[in-house]
């Protein structure tokens, strides 16, 4: 396999959360589910949180806490199957909506914020740009995890925009001028897609439409929309809504997803195989997050992992042994999920994350692709 120094896109880099780890813990973080295709569903969710509530005041978390969350639950099923919060003491420190069901409700107070569940949302849901052409032009929008769609409308010449039977000349006349005007149209699309594909870094173009429409603004696009653009079926319904087009668009998704961790894992291979920029297993990839060196951190959850590490109070301050902390000065070392710690230290050293599915690599569920060797 050819060597390059260029890591593949897809590791979920999310400086806000680590910015929200510098606010003092304990935290207490919930996964609550909050259903939507049930009938009475904020009743149901509100029984959910009374449930873990009292567990989460008996284990000592500060009612400010808990009053917090309180008024996110009745409506959190408009927004998600589940509501996703940590907080402390202070209040509110950061909310998200996941779109299934949790296993079961998470209900945790301690020194570190669960944060595997956020980075998996955010995996699931790459920003792309959605459009939906016909030959008058289109309606563009772009769609980000937890924020509200951007609008966006492009084209609009509208004459003529059929190819009419003229007869003769008057007809290859006729039938030339729509095809100007439709490319035109396209051209302004194009333009129009360009720019917000660069502006917000979008992962996917999905489009949909009329097929000699789609046909022309493939063709005016940018290099950089081309490699990303999917077309699928549906239509510019007033709305800018159908639900085929919307079924297409979560598949385009979920295969720009899986696209995404098999070229990371690809590179890690390679980059393991030349003894470069890879650490496999938690030593390595735990040593190696202390040096600030992981470029992405890429991790196979697991639920149920009982292993731990230590740390201390700055993201790089990490270790397996006390020792480790010692030899950084940290006498008294906080514990936690061994996975936790990692994405805490990669997400306060400026490292992406990446959650992978099952397989043999890396080696103990954790890994890395370094900055530099």
């Amino acid at each position: 396999m050819e060597h390059t120094g260029v890591t593949p896109s897809g590791a979920v880099v999310a400086p806000d959360l680590a910015a929200l780890l510098e606010q003092p813990g304990p935290y207490v973080t919930v996964f609550l589910t909050t259903e939507s295709d049930i009938d009475n569903a904020s009743y149901r969710s509100g029984q959910h949180w009374k449930d873990v509530r009292r567990d989460l005041g008996e284990a000592g978390v500060p009612e400010e806490a808990l009053a917090a969350i309180d008024p996110l639950v009745p409506a959190a099923h408009h927004r998600g199957q589940t509501l996703g919060v940590f907080a402390n003491a202070e209040g509110l420190l950061h909310v998200e909506h996941g779109p299934d069901v949790p296993p079961q409700d998470v209900g945790q107070f301690g020194p570190l914020p669960v944060l595997i569940p956020f980075i998996s949302w955010r995996q699931a849901f790459p920003t792309h740009v959605a459009v939906l052409a016909d030959r008058t032009g289109a309606d563009l929008y772009v769609a980000r995890h937890e924020r509200e769609p951007l609008h966006a409308e492009a084209g609009g010449d509208e004459s003529p925009i059929r190819k009419v039977s003229a007869g003769g000349w008057s007809q290859l006349r006729y039938q030339h001028r729509a095809e100007n005007t439709w490319e035109q149209n396209a051209e302004d699309v194009a333009n129009e897609l360009n720019q917000l594909v660069e502006r917000f870094d979008a992962r996917l173009v999905v489009a949909a439409g009329d097929v000699r429409a789609i046909e022309i603004l493939r063709s005016e696009v940018s290099p950089r929309v081309a490699e990303c653009f999917v077309e699928v079926q549906g239509n510019r319904a007033e709305d800018g809504s159908d639900d085929q087009f919307h079924e297409r668009r979560r598949e385009a998704m979920a295969a720009v997803v899986e696209e995404d961790s098999q070229r990371l894992l690809s590179k890690f291979r390679e980059e393991l195989g030349q003894a470069d920029r890879a650490a496999d297993g938690p030593a390595d990839t735990v040593a190696a997050l202390a040096r600030a060196q992981v470029e992405v951190l890429l991790v196979r959850p697991d639920a149920n992992d009982p292993r731990i590490a230590l740390y201390g109070a700055e993201p790089a301050l990490l270790g397996l042994e006390r020792d480790d902390l010692r030899a950084m000065a940290v006498d008294d070392p906080s514990e936690g999920p061994l996975q936790e710690v990692a994405v805490r230290a990669a997400l306060g050293t400026g490292a992406g994350v990446r959650l992978l599915p099952e397989g043999d690599l890396p080696t103990g569920r954790l890994g890395a692709i370094l900055r530099w060797a």
